[in-house]
């Protein structure tokens, strides 16, 4: 075992303001702003990457370092919540061939509890729950930052209950994404609508929602690709509640992927919902969370706000429409492009390697590139609202104040042919 140069707190201090980088092998859930650990102050050091130590078990682990932009030219300082962790990590750098490594031991005992000592967090880290989280939970424990005596874990898929009768959180009920969305536009249903499918699952708006689902490798040429994207079918759900008036919406970082690799309990029992008989508000109590065509003709035209495209570059560019069911192919004229990843039922670009929110500083690197700042009313839309949905989950967790979803996307706008429409590579995308 090689023996690692390790460094004080303030060599690490001199040595990252020289160009250091410094690299959390902690849990992605402590990096967000959890504190597994009961430290004073949660979050990471500010300027450090997202590399858990778990992900050393990946094959593909020194793609997923070359993808992070880590060059074996720079000195690396490697910090986790003990030293075992931080070692497992530079060995592996170490194997890989980089050679500038120290380490850090002084996390929790040293920079965790010096309030001068810089640290960031997700702002709404919160909302964003571990599977460890979700088991204290469910075996009656009361789980930090948690003040609620009722809850609903909701197990999202779409057209397909045999993702859920064949292994789920136990307790969990299933949620179709058409209990909330029209499968004939894909968009919200009617305020009445989602009322009556909110109450039929249990929930209210003062219930905390937990929700969830299994990424099992969309096929765009099966049928219905979406029934194995459920991962992000959840996060679909999770918009629509919110924009109905759910106040406390939560979604399992990773999945059901988190809860397998936990190595917790799975159940098959077809739980049975538990209605309840009136949810609370007005439906919708947020309608500025959805935006459609007529205010999405507005932003387009608006000096201080923008139309995101959140689909992949063949989709952008017209060469396909990404959908099946979809015969338009092309983009909205003077929307910006936030590149999901490979296709319609992915979002590799959001997403890390084990289906965790990826590093929210690259999330915002990435969008600044192309102009998407918080200073502007930012909608986000795919091709029905799904991609766009899970985008716009990550500004509202950056705590960005005025970003909604363009409901109806590419569909319903491509539906009108009185819409103007682009193909091609664009001048400046």
């Amino acid at each position: 075992m090689t023996n690692f140069r390790e460094v004080t707190t303030q060599e690490l201090i001199d040595r990252q303001n020289k160009g250091a980088l410094v690299i959390d092998v902690r849990p992605v859930d402590a990096y967000n702003g959890w504190k597994l650990k009961n430290e004073p102050r949660g979050g990471h050091i500010k300027g450090a990457k997202s590399l858990p130590a778990k992900w050393t078990g990946y094959m593909d682990w020194i793609e997923i370092v070359r993808h992070k932009e880590i060059d074996p030219s720079r000195e690396i300082i490697i910090y986790g919540y003990n030293r075992d962790e931080a070692q497992k990590v530079a060995e592996s750098f170490e194997k890989a061939g980089y050679s500038k490594m120290a380490l850090f031991n002084h996390f929790l005992d040293e920079w965790t509890t010096d309030d001068t000592l810089p640290m960031s967090y997700l702002p709404k880290y919160r909302q964003l729950v571990s599977a460890q989280w979700v088991n204290k939970l469910i075996s009656g424990e009361k789980p930090a930052e948690y003040d609620n005596d009722k809850y609903v874990v909701v197990h999202a898929h779409y057209r397909n209950r045999d993702a859920y009768l064949t292994g789920h959180i136990p307790g969990a009920i299933d949620m179709d994404t058409n209990a909330l969305e029209s499968p004939e536009t894909w968009n919200r249903r009617s305020p009445e609508e989602l009322n009556k499918a909110l109450e039929e699952h249990g929930i209210t708006a003062d219930t905390t929602v937990i929700l969830y689902g299994k990424f099992m490798f969309p096929d765009n040429d099966d049928e219905f690709p979406g029934s194995a994207a459920g991962d992000i079918g959840a996060i679909r759900n999770a918009f629509i509640m919110m924009y109905a008036g759910v106040k406390d919406v939560r979604i399992l970082n990773g999945g059901f992927q988190s809860w397998e690799d936990a190595g917790f309990e799975v159940s098959k029992e077809d739980v049975k919902k538990e209605p309840v008989e009136d949810f609370g508000v007005k439906i919708p109590a947020h309608p500025e969370l959805a935006v459609d065509v007529p205010e999405a003709k507005d932003i387009i035209a608006s000096a201080d706000a923008e139309l995101v495209c959140v689909r992949s570059y063949p989709e952008y560019i017209g060469e396909v429409s990404g959908y099946n069911y979809i015969e338009a192919k092309g983009r909205i004229p003077g929307a910006i492009f936030a590149d999901c990843g490979s296709d319609a039922y992915h979002m590799e670009n959001y997403r890390n390697v084990d289906h965790t929110t990826r590093e929210f500083h690259e999330i915002i690197e990435n969008w600044e590139q192309n102009g998407i700042t918080p200073n502007k009313h930012l909608a986000f839309y795919c091709g029905t609202g799904w991609r766009g949905s899970e985008a716009w989950f990550n500004a509202w967790l950056l705590g960005w104040p005025n970003v909604s979803v363009y409901d109806g996307g590419w569909f319903e706008w491509s539906n009108d042919p009185s819409n103007p429409y682009e193909t091609g590579v664009p001048e400046k995308v």
